[in-house]
């Protein structure tokens, strides 16, 4: 192959409808990370946070993370750092930068990645999700994907559909490996009523008949085990397995809360997704998308070469993972988080028990005092609500909240939670979706443990409860303001 041959190969130009998909969406998805971080990281881990990020970065080594914050950190910062994400990536979703040379959508790529690890890399507890180093691999991959003025490299959306490929098939060996329930096809009995943070229509899909759930499962390890190879095959092919991952990763999007994490995966599967395939299905999307793109200078072909053999040489150890018998689920294996490890849902949870957070103003608080429950945006608290969409928004106490009966609510964050509500702070206050002392400060909180089930069609009918539940037990009774700070200290 001579070097026309070679660069006719690594011009994808017949993927312009992919790339414009990629850039687009991978930058709408960090707009929503940045976002959520503005909305939510100062109550969490700012100043006066639940764990503080001043005093993470005092026990900090700061060549292991890198992270703009390690010269020190304010909540003005971060919300600097936030504002620039946030209008840097609404520039990308516009197409502003992609309208210049290849480098400039390129720098704005790499400051998304560089300002979203900074905030990732300080969040501890909270920011601890498989989705924010597989946010952070595809701003990096997407970044050199060149511009407007240059046709897609080829190498890149092989990257791309790498990433997809680990993604899947590393969540489909999890599976196999993980509980019994992935192999006798019983998990999806559980799953739409355990999941983290059920959606509108997570409990009809849970009320589906039980042959459906075990369909369900079949088609999960068809889509996760098998298509993914395919997504490299010639096309038609590759297009038709992204489309299978796609629709798969729809129906999660419809029948749970994932944060980003099920629409990073519908846009990254783009990458196997060719132009002709994507104007036989809407004939909408042109052809050609830019007459006469020059072609590719051969600085560029350069500079995306260095970066397609830098992510090839970090490949060897999440391919070795992918089929060893201990695979790493959600692992990084460098400090800049690329090409990392992804599964999630080794087990299923078998019953939903749920964290109840209940106050009053009781001087000597018993069981027959008035308690209040407090109410959170998306896990399940009041019985009679319907849980609401989210996602891609991220819910990161929620979150929590849902792995706290999974270890211990023992935590040190949740006794400052505690803490907070006995303070009535109005920036913790602004997390949740319901203060029952509307800005006042209780005298007492409790903490329960309560199983929840979806209500059947019959029970629901009959009392108007779309969940069902029953008291399991007290593991924080009664504490007050002067307690909770000796507990937190």
């Amino acid at each position: 192959m001579d070097f026309v041959d070679w660069l006719s190969w690594f011009d994808a130009a017949d993927y312009e409808f992919a790339r414009q998909v990629l850039q687009r969406g991978v930058a709408a998805l960090f707009f929503v990370a940045f976002l959520s971080s503005l909305n939510q990281f100062p109550a969490l881990l700012g100043e006066r946070g639940l764990l503080p990020a001043p005093d993470y970065l005092a026990g900090f080594s700061r060549l292991r993370r890198p992270t703009l914050f390690r010269w020190g950190y304010s909540d003005g910062l971060l919300r600097g750092v936030c504002a620039t994400g946030l209008v840097v990536s609404a520039l990308l979703v516009a197409g502003v930068p992609q309208l210049g040379p290849p480098w400039v959508p390129l720098i704005a790529f790499l400051a998304l990645w560089l300002l979203y690890m900074s905030i990732v890399n300080v969040g501890q507890t909270f920011y601890g999700f498989g989705w924010e180093m597989l946010l952070l691999e595809a701003g990096f991959t997407v970044a050199f994907l060149g511009s407007d003025q240059t046709d897609p490299p080829r190498s890149i959306l092989i990257l791309i559909a790498w990433l997809v490929f680990r993604l899947e098939f590393g969540a489909g060996m999890i599976k196999i490996r993980g509980g019994r329930e992935w192999r006798d096809l019983t998990a999806l009995y559980y799953h739409h009523e355990t999941q983290p943070m059920p959606g509108p229509l997570s409990r009809q899909a849970h009320l589906l008949p039980k042959p459906f759930h075990r369909v369900e499962v079949v088609g999960n390890h068809f889509a996760q085990l098998v298509v993914p190879f395919l997504l490299f095959a010639p096309q038609p092919v590759g297009s038709a397995a992204a489309a299978i991952i796609i629709a798969t990763q729809l129906w999660l999007v419809a029948s749970g809360n994932f944060a980003w994490l099920n629409w990073i995966a519908i846009v990254l599967a783009f990458a196997a997704v060719s132009d002709p395939v994507a104007h036989a299905v809407l004939p909408v999307i042109p052809l050609d998308w830019h007459p006469g793109t020059p072609e590719t200078p051969l600085w560029w072909l350069a500079f995306t070469l260095t970066a397609t053999a830098l992510l090839l040489a970090l490949s060897y150890q999440p391919l070795r993972n992918l089929f060893s018998r201990r695979q790493l689920m959600n692992a990084s294996f460098n400090r800049w988080q690329l090409v990392n490890a992804y599964g999630a849902f080794g087990t299923v949870t078998k019953e939903r028990i749920e964290i109840v957070v209940s106050g009053t103003l009781d001087d000597d608080p018993d069981d027959s005092s008035d308690w209040r429950e407090y109410g959170f945006k998306g896990k399940p608290g009041d019985v009679r609500r319907v849980p609401r969409q989210w996602a891609p928004y991220h819910l990161r106490l929620d979150w929590l909240m849902w792995f706290l009966p999974l270890r211990t609510v023992h935590e040190e964050w949740f006794y400052a939670f505690l803490g907070k509500l006995l303070e009535a702070d109005r920036t913790t206050l602004r997390l949740l979706r319901h203060d029952p002392f509307d800005g006042g400060a209780p005298r007492w909180v409790r903490v329960r443990r309560y199983h929840y089930r979806f209500a059947t069609r019959a029970e629901f009918r009959a009392s108007g409860n779309r969940w069902m539940r029953a008291f399991l037990s007290e593991p924080i009774p009664p504490l007050s303001l002067r307690r909770s700070q000796g507990r937190q200290g």
